[in-house]
């Protein structure tokens, strides 16, 4: 269990780093995505099934959805 609480957290976190770092914010937003998926990974592990429903249905579903239509209705690039 520990080998995948450590492999989780080293996704999320790469994700995490990918997302903040990328300038196309469609990517962003699927690197953001990922890490959602693989802190719900971690959330299934340590036993919370229920948290883990409710974490994928607001952070991969609706979240990821609400920012891809925003960033479709302005600019996909960030300007520097």
């Amino acid at each position: 269990m520990i080998p995948l609480l450590a492999f989780f957290s080293l996704i999320g976190l790469i994700m995490a780093y990918l997302a903040v770092t990328e300038r196309d914010l469609i990517k962003a937003v699927g690197f953001s995505a990922l890490q959602a998926i693989a802190y719900a990974g971690i959330f299934y592990l340590l036993m919370a099934p229920d948290i883990v429903l409710a974490y994928v249905a607001i952070s991969v579903g609706i979240y990821t959805a609400l920012l891809v239509f925003v960033i479709m209705k302005t600019g996909r690039y960030e300007v520097s």
